[in-house]
């Protein structure tokens, strides 16, 4: 099964999780929990890794990430499903958001927070 689009994703997500009656689990707090987890997880591979030893993974942890990724995807989309948020739209939203708070200018090559700027 290919997606196309986000939507495309997001209905198969829901018709999965339908499907099993896990939306009966898939409330705000518990998807946001799972999230959280799951985003935990992504980090494991990465644990104790030199940056530099961090992009030059194996690929026998590259598909680890690649799988805990997917998680993160699929259970912030879920929370989106029920939230009724359009992913696409928030972060078209949040990306002008980030280019006033970072104009370029002043942002380029610096990891400073916008209000210290």
């Amino acid at each position: 099964m290919a997606f196309n689009s986000l939507s495309e994703l997001a209905a198969a997500v829901r018709a999965f999780g339908h499907e099993r009656d896990w939306h009966l689990y898939h409330t705000p707090k518990n998807l946001a929990t799972a999230l959280i987890v799951e985003a935990a997880e992504l980090l494991e591979p990465f644990q104790w890794l030199t940056p530099e030893e961090s992009l030059r993974l194996p690929e026998h942890k590259r598909a680890a990430v690649r799988q805990e990724m997917a998680d993160v995807l699929i259970y912030l989309v879920s929370l989106a499903n029920v939230l009724e948020v359009d992913l696409l739209a928030a972060a078209e939203e949040k990306l002008a958001l980030n280019a006033r708070k970072y104009p370029v200018d002043k942002a380029r090559g610096s990891c400073a927070k916008y209000d210290e700027l």
